[in-house]
């Protein structure tokens, strides 16, 4: 005990520990230790540093609070948005993302099928797909000299090995060597076994007859679609249906071949068959190109209808182009002009001008007009082409007109109807309408409105010989047709349907029912009318012996693009029907701007014509006449039509 009652700390013996001082740091326990160690002064500080140390600590405690409810709030609001978030892709967006997945498992493979083959009417082959191959090189990867694999392939390519050693050194890899390779000159460059050398098949379209019938089949362009002719209108019916397949992909991507159905690589054996026969095609290019030639023409065209049904047999063009190289020709080329292009037929028309008149009851088959040679109509002069030779002819018969191709005479003729009937004619017979071939880009003639036309004496008189208004070759064609088919007017059509290789129709092309324009009657009188133009007109140079043949030729102005005519060109034709004891046939040759004094229809185009016509009898052995066939000239009144007023 010390002097004052109190007891004291035994150097050996450490204070009374306190507890908040305890959990001071050790520095500063240890610095306590050593500065007090029992005196009253050591308790008071003690108290003191304790006090500082609570307030430090409480000071400390308030922050960590905000920090914990911080720290709270955010768990918690990342923890809604978690379940927002699981809300959206498990309500709102699992279909689409359903989708997105299957997309990524499975694939749906279409697999390649060749286009149908088109044929003619006998089955000769105008257009098929073959397999071809371009070939790769890759000089880095030649194992042998690149002089030695050039005179390999020469031999395989048609090239020489100079050009092909060119080639393999332009490049390390990825050299195009050669396209459209035949599918038997692969397999040689396959036998060869050369490394670095890779061969790519494609299918590519062959056109076998080349520029023979490019007018009617078109052709397809690299992306393999059709561009024109059938190619292009009946791309639905070339086009084989073909089911896409659905397979599994696995997570590198590989397909699975799981869900291959048995035979879905197999297609149909059917093709497109047309109208169009190769051999009378070939007979009308053979005839028409020497004439282009010898009268220097710009153009020409031939057509052969089928006058019993419509089908074209012929539609032939020159200059044309090759649908094999079809990059190679001139943009004017692609067109068919025989139903874009607009002209005026001239005397052609003349025979459908008599069947109104006959049909209307406006004339009769016997009677007798006066052709003064030349004539004005409300100022406007008119007269026959040969009327500085042959001057006036006076009094014709209708057949006689014909034969001489009098303007004068079909004037008068046209007169005898109300203008507004002869219109009402013109347009029953499908003028300044399309013919609805099967073809695309048709263009539809040009006929003035009515108003002008019935109000106007002198657009009257020009279309009764052919001027004044305006149609294509085809539309020619089909209007003639009208006269061969016992007054029906038909459509044109290149397409008889599809076919399998038996030929079994599939499928057959339906047609518009034909339209009753004219009487038989009225149409046999104007045939042995135009029978008579061969015989005894301008048409003789269509003569076949021991064959009866109708026909009409044809010269007129050729109008221009801003009206009027073209000075010094024009358009020849020559249009015939036969035989004419059993019409079958309408063959047309339509010539643009032949050059020379002697270019007319009776010497540009009847001869072609007449060569086409040869074709048909050899092709479709076609009989001579019948000896005891009505004569020519032994025309009767026709029996009238009680539907002949329009």
């Amino acid at each position: 005990m010390s002097k004052r009652g109190k007891p004291t700390s035994s150097p050996h013996r450490p204070p009374t520990p306190n507890p908040r001082r305890s959990k001071l740091p050790l520095m500063v326990e240890q610095a306590y230790e050593r500065v007090f160690d029992s005196s009253a002064t050591a308790q008071a500080f003690g108290r003191f540093a304790d006090h500082w140390v609570e307030r430090f600590r409480t000071a400390q405690a308030k922050p960590s609070a905000r920090r914990l409810f911080i720290v709270w709030a955010i768990l918690v609001g990342a923890t809604g948005l978690l379940a927002l978030n699981l809300v959206r892709l498990q309500v709102f967006q699992a279909p689409d993302l359903l989708e997105q997945a299957r997309s990524q498992q499975t694939t749906f493979l279409r697999p390649f099928v060749p286009r149908r083959p088109i044929s003619d009417r006998n089955g000769n082959t105008l257009a098929i797909d073959r397999p071809v191959y371009t070939l790769y090189a890759h000089p880095i990867a030649f194992k042998a000299p690149k002089t030695e694999i050039a005179t390999r392939l020469s031999s395989v390519l048609g090239t020489t090995p100079g050009e092909l050693l060119q080639r393999f050194n332009s490049a390390e890899s990825g050299v195009r060597v050669e396209y459209a390779i035949s599918e038997a000159a692969a397999d040689r460059i396959q036998g060869m076994q050369i490394d670095g050398l890779e061969l790519a098949q494609q299918q590519q379209r062959l056109y076998p007859q080349q520029n023979l019938t490019a007018d009617v089949v078109g052709y397809l362009d690299i992306d393999r679609i059709g561009q024109a002719g059938v190619e292009y209108t009946h791309s639905n019916l070339l086009e084989r249906s073909v089911k896409s397949v659905r397979l599994s992909r696995t997570g590198a991507g590989v397909m699975m071949p799981d869900r291959i159905p048995g035979g879905f690589l197999q297609s149909d054996n059917l093709h497109l068959q047309l109208t169009i026969d190769s051999r009378i095609q070939r007979a009308a290019l053979v005839a028409l190109q020497p004439q282009l030639k010898k009268f220097k023409a710009k153009r020409g065209v031939v057509i052969v209808m089928d006058a019993r049904d419509g089908g074209i047999r012929a539609l032939v063009s020159d200059p044309s182009y090759d649908p094999n190289e079809f990059y190679k020709a001139k943009v004017e080329q692609f067109k068919n002009w025989a139903l874009t292009d607009l002209y005026e037929p001239g005397s052609t028309f003349k025979p459908l001008n008599v069947a109104i008149a006959l049909e209307a009851g406006a004339i009769q088959p016997n009677q007798v007009i006066n052709d003064e040679g030349a004539t004005q109509i409300d100022g406007w002069p008119i007269q026959n082409f040969d009327y500085s030779s042959a001057g006036a002819r006076g009094p014709s018969t209708i057949t006689q007109i014909l034969e001489h191709s009098s303007n004068v005479g079909m004037v008068r003729i046209v007169q005898q109807m109300p203008r507004p009937t002869y219109y009402a004619w013109l347009e029953k017979i499908g003028l300044g309408k399309p013919t609805g071939i099967d073809l695309p880009f048709e263009t539809a003639g040009q006929l003035k409105d009515q108003k002008t036309f019935s109000e106007s004496a002198v657009d009257a008189a020009t279309s009764s010989f052919g001027q004044g208004f305006s149609l294509t070759a085809m539309q020619l064609v089909q209007q003639q047709a009208i006269l061969a088919s016992g007054g029906k007017l038909l459509t044109p059509h290149v397409v008889q349907g599809l076919f399998d290789e038996n030929g079994q129709p599939y499928w057959r092309a339906t047609l518009p029912e034909p339209k009753q324009v004219f009487s038989p009657q009225t149409t046999q009188t104007v045939l042995r009318m135009m029978e008579s133009v061969v015989q005894n007109g301008t048409g003789k140079a269509a003569q076949i012996p021991n064959y009866r043949i109708g026909g009409k030729t044809g010269t007129a102005q050729k109008a221009g693009p801003n009206g009027g005519y073209i000075e010094g060109a024009k358009i020849t034709s020559f249009v015939s029907i036969f035989p004419i004891d059993a019409p079958r046939y309408v063959v047309a040759a339509v010539i643009d701007e032949p050059k020379g004094e002697d270019a007319f229809g009776s010497t540009v185009a009847a001869p072609i014509v007449k060569a086409v016509m040869e074709a048909l009898i050899t092709a479709d052995k076609i009989p001579p006449s019948q000896p005891d066939a009505p004569a020519p000239n032994a025309i009767q009144n026709p029996v009238p039509n009680p539907a002949a007023t329009p």
